[in-house]
């Protein structure tokens, strides 16, 4: 076994920011991944329900059908994160259940966030609502998804009504969650909802989501404006252990097309141009005059997802292929565990971006085959992965990153995308058949750690 897989101790050290009260520790989840419910209460389809009903879309046929079950259990769910003692729940909003096909509010959907959003108020933690975590309704997807330009102001309509129906109880509103996911594995290679395979696509769908992003936050600063607001992106770090120049290249395009593709516009009002010249030349974005402008409107803060590396090699026609790397950890989902990742990006885009703003580390996690066994879950590889990647968060505040928080992905095991319940990313084991919550040791030792930095231990 791997040595730092035998860690079973969650003790940052004296000094590390994570020590600070100041300092988010929090969890995170997503709406289509626990709440179930999917037809009720005038709940719309998204395009997930259409996707995962798919035969040979999603592992083993599973759905968010029923999930977690949270949409019905969400106040034992806020008793439990109570009990954990963080700071902050990260959840999701999600659009087919608070907005009917004419964009009038569905106050059955909404009530549900409100009660949820005041009882977490109630018990002292901070609430970050993401307003879009990839359930698109379906009838939007049916005239053309994030590839129409319509979408992008449908979407600041949702979050215009959203933002004035929960004015007041959250204190952080994130416009979209990872938009590379939602444009890349959505609509550039099919692994997600809605299931296209078209790079054309995918930079049509970029475009439309950033551009979205941009409406909402004028929307959002209007109704709500004792909030912050910012986006959540996920980050790769690549790498090569080629030894050529063009390996060396092939690492730097991996990087700009995961990360700067969406940081560049957000950032530095621009796309990136060498990855329209010399990366996807047929594959450009339909910018309008004016677009730029709004996507690059200021930001409160930048949420970041970080899992993973990627090690590629040169393809020998002046792109890149994955080259997984042998001998290394990696989790239940077959990821690469390198923390050094987060703390590389972070300090690179410290310098690359001279607007960047307060940086929350929104997701971050990794999936492992947990079971109950004698009524405890002893996760030790999770609580290893913990240690170091908020030991690299550290490193980066270090070297003068403005990190303000850490977000554990997930607090429940859930509906992990088109991997189904197979990969438990949760600190809170679910059994699925009895919806029975079971806190992992990694929980535990998380409640144990905020009890005594809240002491001042």
């Amino acid at each position: 076994m791997l040595q730092n897989a035998l860690d079973s101790s969650f003790d940052p050290p004296a000094g590390a920011v994570v020590r600070n009260p100041a300092f988010l520790l929090g969890v995170a989840t997503a709406a289509y991944q626990i709440e179930g419910a999917v037809a009720e209460d005038g709940r719309l389809p998204s395009i997930w329900d259409t996707f995962s009903a798919t035969p040979g879309k999603v592992l083993h046929g599973d759905t968010g059908a029923v999930a977690c079950d949270h949409y019905h259990r969400w106040e034992e769910d806020v008793d439990l994160l109570a009990s954990l003692n963080v700071d902050a729940y990260r959840l999701s909003i999600a659009w087919p259940r608070v907005m009917d096909a004419a964009g009038r509010p569905n106050e059955k959907g909404l009530a549900f966030y409100r009660q949820l959003l005041q009882k977490l108020k109630d018990q002292g933690i901070r609430t970050s609502v993401t307003l879009y975590h990839w359930d698109l309704p379906q009838h939007l997807e049916d005239a053309g998804g994030w590839r129409n330009r319509a979408t992008a102001q449908r979407f600041a309509e949702y979050a215009d009504l959203v933002s004035r129906e929960l004015a007041g109880l959250v204190d952080f509103w994130s416009t979209l969650n990872e938009p590379w996911c939602s444009a890349m594995l959505g609509y550039g290679t099919g692994h997600h909802a809605p299931g296209q395979a078209d790079l054309l696509a995918a930079n049509e769908a970029m475009h439309h989501l950033l551009l979205g992003h941009g409406l909402a936050l004028a929307a959002m600063r209007r109704n709500d404006p004792g909030s912050q607001k910012g986006i959540v992106v996920n980050v790769g770090r690549g790498t090569t252990d080629g030894a050529t120049p063009a390996d060396v290249r092939a690492a730097q395009l991996f990087e700009l097309q995961h990360n700067d593709w969406v940081l560049d516009p957000l950032l530095r009002g621009e796309y990136p141009a060498v990855l329209h010249d010399e990366l996807w030349p047929a594959a450009r974005p339909p910018v309008l005059e004016g677009d730029l402008a709004i996507i690059g409107a200021p930001l409160d803060f930048l949420g970041i997802n970080y899992y993973f590396r990627t090690n590629v090699r040169a393809d020998g026609q002046g792109g890149y292929v994955e080259v997984p790397l042998a001998g290394v950890e990696r989790t239940q989902m077959g990821w690469e565990v390198y923390p050094d990742g987060l703390r590389d990006l972070l300090i690179g885009f410290h310098r690359r971006y001279a607007k960047l703003p307060p940086i929350y580390i929104t997701e971050n996690g990794m999936a492992s085959d947990d079971r109950v066994v004698d009524g405890a879950v002893v996760d030790s590889q999770r609580i290893a992965y913990l240690n170091r990647h908020l030991a690299a968060v550290d490193d980066a505040v270090k070297a003068g990153v403005d990190v303000r928080g850490y977000y554990v992905w997930s607090l429940l095991d859930n509906f992990e995308w088109a991997y189904g319940y197979e990969r438990r990313f949760g600190i809170v084991h679910v059994d699925y058949a009895t919806q029975r919550r079971t806190p992992k040791r990694s929980a535990e030792l998380i409640r144990d750690f905020l009890a005594r930095r809240r002491a001042g231990g």
